[in-house]
């Protein structure tokens, strides 16, 4: 059982454990319709009771080992840019990667960026055999994600969410243990 949150670091990047200050800064990133629109958990709108409720599910779910939740921040001045976390499921050895960025740091490489950390992080650190990350088809910047980090896609989950009123597909990539050290990441 992993006792705290990792703090991960990249060239331009810090991923760290969530704190109640992150509040404000992570509804009005949240709070983005744009947000909720691509990401099925994300009510609209977000508010800071929201984001509160969620911060304080982060200590409970990694010390159930279910999830492992990360702020991604910029590592010059500690902004808060997104989210970023690995579903776990010890008994297979697996995780799902999620992930969402403030669309105001959209088209930066953020999102890679932290990807590839948790990713090398996963494998590495948790000995994981499989990671895996899921995307509404309507966001397609998501999978290019996925595809830059080594991922494979996988397929189609069709109508499995019910997301704003509508059945929505999911697409679906995967990494292998095997896979890591030959995707380049």
């Amino acid at each position: 059982m992993m006792e705290k949150i990792p703090t991960l670091t990249t060239a331009r990047l810090l991923l760290r454990p969530f704190t109640l200050d992150d509040v404000a800064a992570a509804a009005e990133l949240a709070g983005e319709r744009e947000i909720a629109e691509m990401i099925p958990n994300i009510p609209h709108p977000y508010t800071e009771e929201d984001a509160e409720n969620w911060i304080r599910t982060h200590r409970p779910d990694l010390e159930e080992g279910k999830k492992i939740n990360c702020a991604i921040t910029l590592k010059s001045d500690g902004r808060l840019l997104g989210a970023i976390s690995l579903g776990l499921r010890k008994a297979h050895h697996a995780a799902e990667m999620g992930y969402w960025i403030g669309k105001p740091y959209w088209g930066r490489g953020y999102c890679t960026e932290a990807a590839r950390e948790l990713l090398r992080y996963g494998f590495e650190e948790l000995e994981l055999n499989r990671i895996e990350a899921r995307h509404l088809t309507s966001n397609p910047a998501s999978g290019r994600v996925m595809i830059k980090i080594g991922m494979t896609y996988e397929g189609i989950l069709r109508e499995l969410m019910f997301h704003r009123g509508k059945f929505r597909d999911l697409a679906v990539y995967s990494i292998l243990r095997s896979e890591y050290p030959a995707a380049g990441c």
